[in-house]
């Protein structure tokens, strides 16, 4: 298995958890972000796992000292320029996202692979009107990205083919299990996901069930692991409705991808899962 040199963009919880997967196959990982709390944080939530995988065994003190030190929070963009691939998993803003790529265009070598996590967002678009849109796609882990076995492989427009091969290998090396998805809104998991939240919201907002109901039937009676209430809270309620407000967006505001205000009143007060302390459930207790 070939080793690189990678970049992360984006410290919050997905950039750290992608950090750490790519750290524990031997990858030397730059962690960028320029704000010094995030990086502490994403550092800190680092060291907090692998001590656990030690307690638990599945590594030893040396492999855990050696996959930290493989991780190096850095601030400054330019700090990426010598990366064979760049992961970029900011926040979910199209024009957040093309600056970073336009800044990563224009100091990362051509033969780089620059690959956005993006949850929804078209591939084609942020990759518009840069350089070497070939070796610009899609690679969308899921929350926990440690965790999580499945990522999807996005092609844009202009992706290569030899550049796909290559992330798709890449998906595959690091232990996930990759699925190819062609530059459509929500991809596969994203659109199929949407109608589990959106009519979980209107049940509840037609006081059908409350929010413990809900999960617990689809939990008892539809197999699912968690409930679409007590997922929204694990991955956050404001990417899950900036996620379901771009599905909408780009699908021309087709009614059944319609977001909930209920949803939207919580992202406005904060109350935005786990990651806030509170949610549909209260996590500070």
């Amino acid at each position: 298995m070939a080793t690189y040199r990678l970049g992360v963009v984006g410290a919050g919880t997905m950039g750290a958890g992608i950090a750490l997967v790519c750290a524990r196959k031997g990858h030397h990982v730059s962690l960028l972000d320029a704000n010094q709390t995030a990086l502490e944080k994403a550092m800190s939530y680092i060291q907090s796992v692998l001590l656990r995988d030690e307690e638990k065994g599945k590594i030893s003190g040396q492999q855990k000292e050696a996959i930290f030190q493989s991780i190096h929070p850095v601030q400054e963009i330019g700090q990426l320029a010598e990366c064979d691939i760049v992961i970029e998993a900011v926040s979910e803003r199209l024009d957040l996202k093309k600056s970073i790529f336009r800044s990563l265009t224009e100091i990362c070598r051509t033969d780089a692979l620059l690959l956005t996590n993006t949850s929804s967002l078209s591939i084609t678009e942020i990759a518009g009107g840069l350089p070497h849109p070939e070796r610009i796609l899609g690679l969308h882990f899921f929350n926990p990205a440690p965790v999580m076995p499945l990522v999807e492989v996005i092609r844009g427009k202009k992706s290569g083919e030899k550049e796909i091969e290559c992330v798709y290998q890449f998906a595959k090396d690091l232990g996930k299990v990759p699925v190819l998805a062609n530059d459509t809104p929500g991809f596969i998991v994203n659109r199929v996901a949407r109608p589990f939240y959106n009519e979980a919201l209107r049940i509840l907002g037609d006081r059908v069930a409350s929010v413990e109901q809900i999960d617990q039937i689809m939990k008892l009676a539809g197999g699912f692991k968690m409930g679409p209430f007590e997922l929204q809270d694990l991955i956050g309620i404001d990417v899950n409705f900036a996620v379901t407000e771009s599905v909408y967006s780009s699908f021309f505001h087709e009614g059944r991808f319609r977001p909930s205000r209920l949803q939207q009143r919580m992202v406005q007060a904060g109350t935005i899962g786990r990651k806030s302390g509170e949610g549909y459930y209260d996590y500070n207790n």
